[in-house]
């Protein structure tokens, strides 16, 4: 009976230091903290394991084990882990992973754990990516605009005008000028579009394009209005009427263009900004390149994006010190080392400021001069986006871009079907 009333305090014991937070006993009493990092570039990657190395060096009662995760897999690997109690404390992603996590209770609200400093070093446009009902459960860090790759060569001897962040195309302009640049097996533009749905919507966010539409009972119904019309019929027109972008790469990934674009086959390819890490590495000697910035229309050059962010586990037991590492982590130096190793613009606007991301070279300045018009990406507090953007979306796209379906028949599956498949997460 005395063995067992022992055994139990020991265990009550034990069980309270873990719900304090409290180190491990086996270990010192220091505490361990788990970072999955998707990290997968080289220079990303060594920026991130020399971060935590310079943590671990600086705070021996909190130590940081690296952990490398993938962007193919992380959601399906995060809700296994969820669901199994195994979730790493600092969690990186994508802030339109979040919502499902987010609202599910799996992510913990970081309002009352985040320092004054970097609160307001990130501006409200970029935690509105990460804001979920009256939550916050991610830090975004690292963005990317969509902008045009362009031979420079090419548009020089064909005389067009070149486009700056302040003066730049039009979307009825880029058409024009990817027909002028088309002829005799070559083509103004190739789209790479086997993941249509997220270039699409962002880039309407210069139309004045929507989409999503949230009412007065919080419920979201998808509207496929006029200003959701002018990017996809700029694309599907390029591609099957004026025959100024290749029909052949609307099902590649970006990656898959690069030997097209070297090899004189496109002027232009519409590109996330960090690929310009490939293009720089990849391109043949004397192949000149430079980055424009995307067309813009009604609404200027507004680009939704969804940054790159770093979200703690609600059953952390660690929230405190996982918080101080994110803090330490996006310091606006280290941020600024981030940017550079994944080729991405920081969300801090004391990083944005560092020279090393204004210069011509590999178009940095172009990039940061857009970070100002980047915005919320449509989708992302809808729940059930992603059934609706696998199931509905993606196909209906591929097919309208392809001139398999016309303009109606994209708004009616969009609108009808799609209709469908949100009202089952808003009952």
């Amino acid at each position: 009976m005395r063995a067992r009333l022992v055994t139990g305090i020991l265990a009550l014991v034990l069980l309270l230091a873990g719900c304090t937070g409290g180190g491990d006993p086996a270990n010192g009493g220091r505490i361990t903290l788990r970072f999955q990092s998707l990290a997968w570039q080289q220079e990303s990657v060594a920026a991130n394991k020399e971060l935590v190395k310079e943590w671990n060096a600086a705070h021996p009662d909190v130590k940081v084990d690296y952990i490398q995760g993938s962007w193919d897999s992380v959601h399906d690997q995060l809700l296994t882990s969820f669901e199994g109690g195994e979730a790493p404390d600092i969690i990186h992603d994508a802030s339109d992973d979040l919502a499902d996590f987010a609202y599910g209770g799996y992510l913990a609200d970081l309002r009352g754990l985040l320092s004054p400093r970097l609160k307001s070093d990130i501006p409200q446009r970029s935690w509105r990516t990460t804001t979920f009902g009256d939550g916050v459960y991610g830090v975004p860090f690292l963005q990317e605009p969509r902008v045009l790759v362009a031979n420079a060569t090419w548009l020089r001897k064909s005389g067009v005008r070149i486009p700056t962040p302040e003066h730049p195309w039009s979307w009825e302009e880029f058409q024009q000028v990817t027909k002028e640049l088309s002829g005799d097996g070559r083509y103004g533009v190739a789209w790479p579009l086997k993941e249509p749905v997220s270039a699409t919507l962002n880039l309407s966010l210069s139309a004045g394009g929507e989409l999503f539409h949230r009412g007065v009972d919080g419920k979201v119904t998808v509207r496929f209005g006029a200003s959701d019309q002018v990017v996809p019929r700029t694309i599907h027109d390029q591609a099957n009427t004026d025959r100024s972008a290749s029909p052949t790469t609307l099902g590649s990934g970006g990656s898959d263009t690069l030997p097209g674009f070297f090899g004189g086959k496109y002027a232009m390819v519409p590109l996330g900004f960090s690929y310009r890490q490939q293009i720089a590495q990849q391109a043949p000697k004397g192949f000149a390149w430079q980055v424009l910035p995307a067309p813009a229309g009604a609404d200027g050059l507004a680009q939704g994006v969804s940054p790159q962010t770093l979200s703690i586990a609600a059953d952390s037991p660690h929230k405190k010190e996982a918080a101080a590492f994110v803090d330490f982590l996006l310091r606006p130096r280290n941020m600024v080392r981030l940017a550079l190793g994944d080729w991405m613009l920081p969300t801090g606007t004391r990083a944005l400021k560092d020279p090393a991301l204004h210069t011509a070279e590999d178009g940095w300045a172009t990039g940061t001069a857009l970070a100002a018009h980047l915005r919320s990406a449509p989708a992302q507090s809808v729940r059930g986006y992603p059934e609706w953007k696998d199931k509905v979306a993606t196909p209906a796209f591929q097919e309208y871009y392809s001139g398999a379906i016309g303009l109606d028949d994209l708004r009616h599956r969009l609108e009808q079907d799609g209709n469908l498949v949100l009202a089952r997460y808003q009952r």
